[in-house]
C-alpha cells in the first residue's frame, strides 16, 4: 500500500553495485530513506550498460508501492558545452541512456550537471550548442512516465555555464523552458558559487531568486549537502549536515520555504552509512 509522504521526503544517494534493488534498496531501508537517487552507469565513464530486468522491476515496484520518489544521477563527464565534438556526441548518448533507464526503473527525474564552455569558447556559443544537442533529447520525452531532466548548477569552477541562480535563466531560455525541464538545487554548489545560505535570510533570498528566474514549480529536487569551504570558494567539497559552513538553520529555512513544498531532499554527504543515517535523521528533525 502506498504510504502518505511527508512534505519533503528525505533520503540519500545509494550504492547499487551488485544490484539496483538488492543492494540499493537494502541500503535505503537501513537509512529509513523516503527517497533515493542512483547511478545507472559508471558516473566517471561513457559506458551505457543495459539494466537487469528483474532488478529493474523489483526496484520500480518497491518505489511505486511505497511511494518512494526515485531519481537517477547522470554521469559526471557529460558536457554539452564542450568544444570537443567527441565529448558532445558521447554526452548525447550518455544522456539518452540515463533518461531511458530512468523510465525503465520508474524514476521521476534525471539529474545532469550543467557543464562548462571549454576551449576558451564564448558562453553564448556554448549555450547555442546546448540548445542544438540537448533540446532534441527533451523532445523525445513524450510518454506520461518519462522523467524530468533536472539541471544541477556547479560550484562555479572554471568556465561554468550555470553556477548562480540567475544563470538558470539563459540555460532555460536556450532550451525554450521545455515542460520536461526542471532544477536540482545543490546547497553546497550554490553556496560555493556565492549565495550565502548561512547569512540572515540567505536561504529564503536564494530560493526567491531561483523562482523569479525559472518560474514556480520548476524546483523538483534538492541535493542537501553542507560545505567544507566558505561561501564563494568555488569549491565542490561536501560536508555532513551541520558540520560545514552552511550549518543547520539554513536547511530548516529551506524546508519551510513555499518553493520547496513536496520537493524531496537527497544527501550526498561523506561519512559512509553511519554519516548518511545521521544526516537523514537530522534533516527529518529539521523539517519538524
Amino acid at each position: 500500500m502506498t504510504r502518505t509522504l511527508p512534505r519533503n521526503p528525505v533520503g540519500s544517494h545509494v550504492p547499487v553495485a551488485g544490484g539496483l534493488a538488492s543492494v540499493g534498496l537494502a541500503y535505503a531501508r537501513e537509512l529509513d530513506a523516503e527517497t533515493v537517487q542512483v547511478f545507472v552507469a559508471n558516473p566517471r565513464g561513457w559506458a551505457t550498460p543495459a539494466g537487469d530486468p528483474r532488478q529493474d522491476e523489483e526496484f520500480r515496484t518497491y518505489c511505486a508501492e511505497r511511494g518512494v520518489p526515485a531519481y537517477v544521477h547522470a554521469p559526471y563527464l557529460i558536457n554539452f558545452g564542450s568544444h570537443t565534438e567527441a565529448t558532445v556526441d558521447r554526452s548525447v548518448d550518455s544522456m539518452r541512456h540515463s533518461l531511458r533507464r530512468a523510465r525503465a526503473i520508474g524514476a521521476l527525474g534525471v539529474v545532469v550537471h550543467t557543464g562548462s564552455a571549454t576551449g576558451g569558447r564564448n558562453r553564448s556559443v556554448a549555450l547555442a550548442q546546448v540548445r542544438e544537442r540537448m533540446l532534441p533529447l527533451l523532445d523525445e520525452l513524450t510518454h506520461d512516465d518519462d522523467p524530468f531532466l533536472l539541471l544541477e548548477s556547479t560550484a562555479g569552477q572554471g568556465s561554468s555555464l550555470c553556477s548562480r541562480a540567475e544563470d538558470f535563466g539563459p540555460y532555460f531560455a536556450a532550451l525554450d523552458s521545455h515542460p520536461k525541464l526542471g532544477v536540482c538545487l545543490d546547497t553546497c554548489h550554490i553556496f560555493a558559487a556565492g549565495h550565502d545560505l548561512a547569512g540572515p535570510g540567505g536561504a529564503r533570498r536564494t530560493l526567491d531568486e531561483l523562482v523569479a528566474t525559472v518560474g514556480e514549480g520548476r524546483l523538483k529536487l534538492i541535493h542537501a549537502n553542507d560545505s567544507k569551504e566558505g561561501v564563494g570558494a568555488f569549491k565542490d567539497r561536501h560536508a555532513n549536515i551541520g558540520a560545514g559552513h552552511i550549518g543547520e538553520e539554513p536547511f530548516r529555512a529551506l524546508l519551510a520555504h513555499p518553493a520547496t513544498a513536496d520537493v524531496p531532499l537527497v544527501i550526498e554527504t561523506p561519512g559512509g552509512k553511519q554519516g548518511h543515517m545521521d544526516d537523514v535523521a537530522l534533516l527529518k528533525k529539521l523539517r519538524g
